[in-house]
């Protein structure tokens, strides 16, 4: 990945984005979860979530996907589940106010640490 970023359109201000929060993932590592983009894909990544301290889902990892569109951070990244958690579907758009499905709600200075924190907190709550 490292060497691909040369080539990319670091003047594009979701590049550019993008490219800082990946260097803010490996700078600083949350310990609630891991994510990275795949590949040579920045719009392409992939976490691992701990599950929620206190929790039924304490204990747990849990992989899934984000999709980043081209307009991103302006407009709402797509998560999704690859695995069973018991509380979202696997392989669905996840429904919440951080994602495409509520692009009203979401706000660019929210980044996907912001997200990922997020889906960790909602977790536990029941579904509808």
């Amino acid at each position: 990945m490292a060497a691909n970023r040369a080539s990319l359109n670091t003047q594009n201000p979701g590049i550019k984005r993008i490219l800082s929060e990946v260097k803010k993932m490996e700078s600083d590592p949350c310990p609630e979860f891991e994510a990275h983009p795949v590949e040579n894909n920045l719009f392409d990544w992939h976490f691992v979530l701990r599950g929620p301290p206190d929790s039924p889902f304490e204990g747990g990892l849990y992989h899934g996907r984000i999709i980043l569109p081209a307009q991103y951070p302006f407009q709402p990244p797509e998560f999704m589940f690859l695995c069973p958690q018991g509380r979202f579907e696997i392989g669905k758009k996840i429904c919440l106010s951080i994602s495409q499905h509520h692009p009203e709600l979401w706000q660019p200075g929210w980044d996907i640490r912001t997200a990922l924190t997020a889906i960790q907190s909602f977790m536990p709550t029941p579904g509808s």
